[in-house]
């Protein structure tokens, strides 16, 4: 049986023998606790050599010696962890801490241990740690299990956990849910009120208790769309009330997304704003077909544009001329449209006719579609494939890349994958 306890570690010393594989887990989170580590070990890693030569620990080096644990010039320990790859030096280092009344860790026999380190996680503002009778590999899953259903709203505590206020504005991804990161899909779980996007991951909605409140700030292209003066409004005024609003939105919040309208909104109005970087899927989209943004010895330039007004528009503020003149890869969202005049504009200023190009529909979902082909044919095809929005072109040399990478490494499983009829085409 044990006692479980959450040591505070601040500001006190602590001493670890061995600096191998073990001693480069545990120093990193006694740091992060606060204590005060010495290490004694003849060789260590690199990453605790890092350490040591940046003054956050204290590493004698050298083999572990009696009197390192209560001797007369040791520090007044708190804690031990005895992580040699030697059982001899292992079971000396135990026995002086055991004389002396401090705690031990054994890293190579939890039975001769006097204290066992749990597996331990955080999410949403609880920590959690998992002690399966020392059985590591036990206590790591059973551990992973509690933090992933705190993360993602499985294990509910709203009640009596700590009150998140004002709005976050979340970056859902590309699409798939499970791209949202780990810190959106907390606040997510934590959520009052939840003002969302069209190409959000809608499909987390189902998981939140039925009492959260879902807003439908759907920005149908040529349909349906809220406002964003009445979008502005709602994230104020549900705040104001007191609710933790998430404002869930595709990609990034900040890439075309007008998060930063909403954040400025919400500040105008004193609210406080949380802002959860997002997936985009300017970069996740060539990613998903297989197709590198960037490529040594092809591209060492990517641009991310807007082509929701088309090249010669006066709207738009992109440098057409610029980028028809630039041999890098032109990444072109909200381009389902502007398709023919994006393309048009470039292989007349410049770029060459036969440029390579794709475009991606509903990136990373199921339906995920992918066509190929060059400036002066890519437009038709996606006309006559039917292409809808959400999609993300992209053109440039990488396209073809993408398909010398796939003759390279066929029978990988990213080529399987690309081959079940999502593959270029």
């Amino acid at each position: 049986m044990t006692y479980m306890l959450g040591l505070r570690m601040e500001g006190r010393d602590v001493l670890v023998a061995g600096g191998g594989r073990v001693a480069q887990r545990r120093i990193p989170v006694l740091l992060e606790a606060g204590a005060r580590v010495t290490l004694v070990a003849p060789d260590v890693s690199a990453a605790l050599e890092d350490l040591a030569d940046g003054g956050r620990i204290t590493w004698l080096r050298r083999t572990y010696e009696p009197g390192d644990v209560a001797g007369p010039a040791a520090p007044p320990y708190w804690l031990v962890h005895a992580a040699t790859d030697d059982p001899v030096v292992n079971a000396a280092v135990a026995e002086e801490a055991e004389g002396a009344r401090i705690w031990c860790v054994r890293a190579d026999d939890r039975h001769a241990s006097t204290a066992w380190t749990p597996a331990s996680g955080s999410a949403n503002g609880v920590t959690v740690g998992v002690v399966a009778s020392g059985d590591p590999r036990r206590s790591a899953g059973l551990r992973d299990a509690v933090v992933g259903g705190l993360a993602d709203g499985t294990l509910d505590v709203r009640r009596g956990r700590e009150r998140f206020a004002g709005v976050a504005l979340v970056g859902g991804g590309p699409g798939d849910p499970g791209l949202i990161t780990v810190r959106g899909r907390q606040l997510l779980s934590q959520a009052d009120v939840v003002v969302v996007d069209r190409l959000a991951p809608t499909s987390l909605l189902d998981g939140l208790p039925a009492d959260v409140e879902i807003v439908d700030a759907a920005k149908v292209p040529y349909g349906r769309s809220m406002a964003q003066e009445e979008i502005n409004r709602i994230l104020v005024d549900r705040a104001r009330q007191g609710k933790f609003v998430v404002r869930l939105k595709g990609g990034d919040p900040f890439l075309f997304g007008r998060g930063g309208e909403e954040a400025a909104a919400c500040a105008a109005a004193g609210v406080p704003v949380t802002v959860v970087p997002g997936v985009t899927s300017a970069l996740a989209a060539p990613a998903a077909a297989g197709i590198p943004a960037t490529h040594r010895g092809v591209a060492q330039d990517l641009h991310v544009v807007s082509a929701h007004v088309p090249p010669g528009d006066p709207r738009s503020t992109v440098d057409w001329e610029a980028l028809a003149r630039s041999g890098g890869t032109v990444v072109v969202l909200m381009g389902t449209e502007s398709l023919a005049a994006v393309a048009d504009f470039l292989a007349t200023r410049g770029r060459d006719a036969d440029t390579p190009a794709a475009v991606v529909q509903d990136a990373t979902l199921p339906s995920q579609r992918v066509l190929t082909g060059t400036l002066a044919t890519i437009a038709h095809a996606a006309r006559s494939a039917g292409v809808r929005s959400p999609a993300v072109v992209i053109i440039g040399d990488v396209v073809t890349t993408a398909r010398e990478l796939e003759i390279l490494h066929t029978g990988n499983q990213f080529v399987s994958r690309l081959a079940t009829g999502r593959d270029l085409q």
